[in-house]
C-alpha cells in the first residue's frame, strides 16, 4: 500500500480539490494522510472524511505591514519543524500540496526526506505559497494554459481542477421540486463564492424585475446575506450555502453568474454550464480572478463582466446573450483539454511516487 500526505488550507479552494482526489485515492489503495493547520477550515472538512489529520503551526507571509509579520515567522519555522517530524512519523511515497500557507512547511519538510511532491496551483499565474514551493516541486500542475509559461519547463503539466464527482450526478428533477420551480422556464443560478458577495448580490437583485421575467433564479447569497424581503417574489429563491442540494442545483441550471474562482469557474467548465464572470477587482485581491476570468472568456467558456461595468443596462443584456448562444459555449467546453483532471493528476502521483 502506497502512502500519501494531502495538505493546503486557509480556503474552501485549498481543500475542495484534494477532497475531490480522495475516492480515487482510495481506490488505487493509498493510505491517505493529510497536514493542514490547528484550526483552518481545512480541518473539519477532513475530518468529516474519517481521514487522519495533523495539525501543524502556520503563518502568512504578508505583502503589507500587519504586527503578526513579527510573529508569523516563528510560526512557519515551528510549523516546518512539526511537518519532518510527521513525514519522518508517516513516511509518505508522494505528497500533494494544494497550497496555503500552511502547505509551506509541509512541502520543505518533503524536500528534506527527499519525498516527492507534486503541486496543484489553481490560478492563472502562481501565488506566493506556491513559488516558495516551486523549488521542491517534482510535478507542478496546473489549471490554465497560460500558466505553463510562469512555470519551470519540463515540470508543468496542464491537468485542470479536481471536481467533486458527486456534482456530476445532480438531479433537476429533485431541484425543481427543491426551489418551487417550474420545468417550462430556464433557470439561472447565481453564485457570489464560499463568502457571498456583496456586489454580486446588489446588482441581480437591482435586475430582478427583469429577470424573472425570463428566467427563475436560484441565488447563493453567502452566510448573512439573504434579504427576506425578496422572499414573496415567485420564481426566486436564495440560500445562505448548499451543500447536499448542490450537484441537483448544478443540473437544474441553463446559465450561471459567477464569481471567478478557480475551483468554481473549473466546476462551470466540468458541469458544461455557459456562465458570466464577474471577477473580485484588483482592488481586493492580486488580480487573480481577474486573469483566471479573461482565460475562460478567450477559450470560449464564458463572458466576462467586470464589477465597474455592473450596470443593469449591461448586466441584463449580457445575461440574456449568454441563454441565446448558450450552445457556443457548451460547444467550446466539450473541446478543451482541462476535462479529466482527476484520473490525469492520480497518473502522476503513481509515477512520481514510484521514483
Amino acid at each position: 500500500m502506497k502512502r500519501i500526505v494531502l495538505t493546503g488550507g486557509g480556503t474552501a479552494g485549498h481543500v475542495t480539490p484534494n477532497i475531490a482526489l480522495i475516492p480515487s485515492l482510495k481506490e488505487k489503495g493509498y493510505e491517505i494522510s493529510y497536514i493542514g493547520s490547528y484550526n483552518g477550515i481545512e480541518r473539519k472538512l477532513i475530518e468529516d472524511l474519517n481521514i487522519p489529520y495533523y495539525g501543524i503551526a502556520s503563518g502568512k507571509l504578508r505583502r503589507y505591514f500587519d504586527v503578526k509579520n513579527f510573529s508569523d515567522p516563528f510560526r512557519v519555522v515551528k510549523g516546518y519543524t512539526q511537518a519532518r517530524a510527521l513525514m519522518k512519523k508517516l513516511k509518505p511515497d508522494v505528497v500533494f500540496s494544494k497550497g496555503g500557507f500552511v502547505a509551506v512547511p509541509v512541502v520543505l519538510a518533503a524536500k528534506h526526506r527527499h519525498i516527492p511532491v507534486v503541486i496543484h496551483e489553481s490560478d492563472m499565474t502562481p501565488g506566493l505559497a506556491n513559488k516558495l514551493s516551486l523549488p521542491a516541486a517534482t510535478k507542478v500542475c496546473c489549471n490554465f494554459p497560460e500558466t505553463l509559461e510562469h512555470l519551470p519547463e519540463g515540470q508543468a503539466v496542464l491537468t485542470g481542477s479536481p471536481i467533486r464527482q458527486e456534482l456530476l450526478k445532480g438531479n433537476k428533477l429533485n431541484a425543481l421540486k427543491f426551489c418551487g420551480f417550474t420545468a417550462n422556464k430556464p433557470v439561472l443560478m447565481v453564485i457570489g463564492g464560499s463568502q457571498g458577495s456583496v456586489i454580486v448580490n446588489d446588482a441581480i437583485r437591482g435586475i430582478l424585475p427583469e429577470l424573472l421575467k425570463t428566467f427563475q433564479v436560484v441565488h447563493l447569497c453567502g452566510a448573512g446575506k439573504v434579504d427576506p424581503t425578496l422572499n414573496y417574489l415567485e420564481g426566486y429563491v436564495q440560500f445562505e450555502y448548499i451543500k447536499e442540494e448542490l450537484a441537483d442545483l448544478f443540473a437544474m441550471a441553463d446559465i450561471c453568474v459567477s464569481r471567478a474562482g478557480a475551483n468554481a469557474i473549473c466546476e462551470l467548465l466540468a458541469l458544461r454550464k455557459p456562465n458570466l464572470l464577474i471577477p473580485l477587482s484588483a482592488n481586493a485581491s492580486r488580480g487573480d480572478q481577474i486573469l483566471n476570468a479573461e482565460s475562460f472568456e478567450h477559450q470560449g467558456f464564458s463572458e466576462v463582466l467586470s464589477e465597474e461595468n455592473l450596470a443593469p443596462s449591461i448586466l441584463l443584456p449580457m445575461i440574456q446573450k449568454i441563454y441565446n448562444n448558450r450552445d457556443k459555449y457548451i460547444a467550446a467546453m466539450e473541446k478543451s483539454e482541462q476535462r479529466d483532471a482527476i484520473p490525469t493528476i492520480i497518473q502522476i502521483l503513481d509515477e512520481v511516487s514510484k521514483s
